[in-house]
């Protein structure tokens, strides 16, 4: 990509970076996950110039992040640099950028970079695939005692949180603080919080079988929270039965139809009822990223942007959202936000 930085390098500066090529389009992909590089893989032929923009400089394999977050594997093993894609798509460029603004009149976008400021974009055309952020449903104070799981810095954080609670029950010599502890609660019953469930029972059972002397991890208690009726509320109902026996053979106590009151330091209420527990992690809702709010279009409860079924924003020509950004039904049943379907979206985007 051809761009010319700004001269003034405050935060609001702003510079028009230089168009495409004569003759050729521009299409600016906003997002780095599974959707965005999807889009740009199905645009490696494309006549075009791609650019790809993302605030973080690595892509993450964000179905595995729950194994990262109970130390079954290493950060490294499900990242890599979004950079390296230059190499093997000669008509993409990688911009490390954050977008503040969209512009679809203009056909512009806002982006601020680290160490330039902030500089206006053009595009011909737009995808946005910025995907989800947790969402605590008007109750942003719950965060600071149960972290999401969407980035490797909150696997860390959870991976910290569950290690520490056994060194803390370790050393204490209070049953009832012991106790506290070694309990886990996961608020959510969706695709996150049963595999982030499944893998912690994994993990007091066999990873840390033996560590300790005075406590005895697979004597942990892991609770699984979700108001719905049953686990994978948006899948089919036979394998939320199989998924919730499953469960339940594992060690963890699946709770169905309770709505979580309140999350605090010492632990949840649930149903009116206080659940003492050490590390609370939220697994429920989410909200889609600021940027689909941005293109000024309808959106869902979640901030999903509404697309026609092309993945297109109605009365916004060449402006899409794919990926857990948009809000897309198929046999009038919502598209579940995991992987297979953002990448599905995303090779649609060269058509």
């Amino acid at each position: 990509m051809s761009a010319r930085p700004a001269d003034n390098r405050s935060e609001e500066a702003t510079a028009v970076v230089d168009g495409p090529s004569p003759g050729r389009k521009r299409v600016v992909i906003v997002g780095g996950g599974f959707a965005g590089l999807a889009a740009a893989h199905a645009l490696r032929r494309a006549d075009a110039e791609v650019v790809l923009i993302d605030r973080r400089n690595h892509h993450i394999f964000q179905p595995l992040l729950y194994q990262v977050a109970t130390s079954l594997l290493s950060p490294a093993d499900i990242a890599a640099p979004i950079r390296q894609l230059e190499v093997k798509q000669r008509n993409l460029s990688v911009l490390l950028a954050e977008v503040t603004g969209v512009d679809a009149a203009s056909r512009t976008i806002k982006a601020s970079s680290p160490g330039v400021g902030v500089r206006n974009i053009a595009f011909d055309y737009l995808v946005v695939a910025t995907g989800m952020h947790p969402s605590y449903f008007g109750h942003d104070e719950f965060a600071q005692y149960a972290p999401g799981l969407k980035s490797l810095s909150d696997a860390g954080t959870i991976r910290a949180k569950i290690l520490g609670a056994f060194e803390l029950a370790e050393t204490t010599d209070d049953e009832g603080e012991r106790a506290r502890q070694m309990t886990f609660v996961l608020v959510g019953a969706g695709p996150t919080g049963v595999e982030l469930a499944a893998s912690l029972a994994q993990m007091v059972r066999v990873t840390l079988s033996g560590n300790f002397r005075r406590i005895d991890p697979s004597q942990s208690a892991i609770i699984l929270l979700d108001a719905a009726s049953r686990v994978l509320p948006t899948f089919a109902e036979p394998l939320s039965r199989r998924v919730t026996q499953r469960l339940t053979k594992l060690g963890v106590k699946v709770v169905t139809g309770v709505k979580v009151e309140t999350i605090d330091e010492h632990g949840v209420i649930a149903g009116e009822t206080r659940i003492p527990s050490a590390t609370v992690l939220w697994t429920a809702g989410v909200a889609a990223s600021p940027v689909a709010k941005m293109l000024g279009g309808k959106t869902d409860r979640a901030g999903r942007a509404l697309v026609a079924p092309f993945l297109n924003v109605v009365d916004m020509p060449g402006v899409f959202v794919v990926g857990d950004a948009a809000s897309v039904t198929q046999n009038e049943h919502p598209v579940p936000g995991v992987a297979q379907a953002a990448i599905q979206e995303g090779g649609t985007s060269d058509g």
